[in-house]
C-alpha cells in the first residue's frame, strides 16, 4: 500500500473516531456472514458501530487521543466497537453476543484511559455500573439520610394524630374516655 493511501486511511480514522475516547476491540474473523450481519444489525439498533481497522494505521491515528491506550490490543484481525450510551453497555452487549457466537473474540476495551485486556477484562468491564446507574446510586445515597430524618420527624406526629383521631371517634360515638394512669 502506498504512503498516500496509508495517509488517507489514517486521516479517515482520525475523522471517524474524532471525539471517541471509550471503545472495545473484537475479532470477528470466522463468524459466518449471516451471523456477522445479525451481530452488526443488533448492535446498530443500540447505536453501537463496528469498524474493521488496520492495526498499524489505527495506532498512528489513535496517537495522542483517548484511544491511544488500545495499542496493546491492536494485533491480529481487529474491529473497533464504539458508540452507544457508554462502553459499559457495549461490553454488556458483546459479552451476551459472545455467548451466542463462538468465534467472537473479545480482545480488550478502554474506559477513561484504563485498558481492560482480553476476554476477562471486557467481562470485568461489563459488570461496572453505567454512568446513569452510578448517578442514581449517588442520588440515592444523598437522599437517604434526608428521608430518614423526615421519617423520624413525622413519626411521633403521626402517632399523636392517631391518638387524637381515636379520642375524636370515641367521643362522636358517645363513649367515655377514661384516664390512663
Amino acid at each position: 500500500m502506498s504512503r498516500p493511501i496509508k495517509k488517507m486511511i489514517v486521516e479517515e480514522y482520525q475523522r471517524r473516531f474524532d471525539g471517541v475516547s471509550d471503545a472495545l476491540l473484537v475479532d470477528i474473523r470466522g463468524i459466518p456472514a449471516n451471523e456477522n450481519n445479525e451481530l452488526r444489525l443488533g448492535l446498530l439498533k443500540k447505536d453501537i458501530r463496528v469498524t474493521v481497522i488496520r492495526n498499524t494505521l489505527a495506532k498512528d491515528a489513535f496517537e495522542g487521543t483517548g484511544l491511544e491506550g488500545l495499542a496493546p490490543g491492536l494485533e491480529g484481525p481487529t474491529a473497533l466497537c464504539y458508540g452507544g450510551t457508554s462502553v459499559v453497555d457495549i461490553a454488556r452487549e458483546l459479552v451476551d453476543w459472545a455467548k451466542k457466537l463462538q468465534d467472537l473474540d473479545l480482545k480488550g476495551a478502554i474506559l477513561d484511559g484504563q485498558y481492560f485486556d482480553g476476554d476477562s477484562g471486557v467481562k470485568e468491564l461489563s459488570k461496572f455500573p453505567t454512568r446513569e446507574e452510578a448517578q442514581a446510586k449517588v442520588v440515592q445515597l444523598v437522599l437517604s439520610p434526608g428521608s430518614n430524618l423526615v421519617g423520624a420527624a413525622v413519626g411521633p406526629g403521626s402517632n399523636l394524630l392517631a391518638i387524637v383521631k381515636e379520642i375524636q371517634e370515641r367521643l362522636e360515638d358517645g363513649k367515655t374516655i377514661e384516664k390512663v394512669g
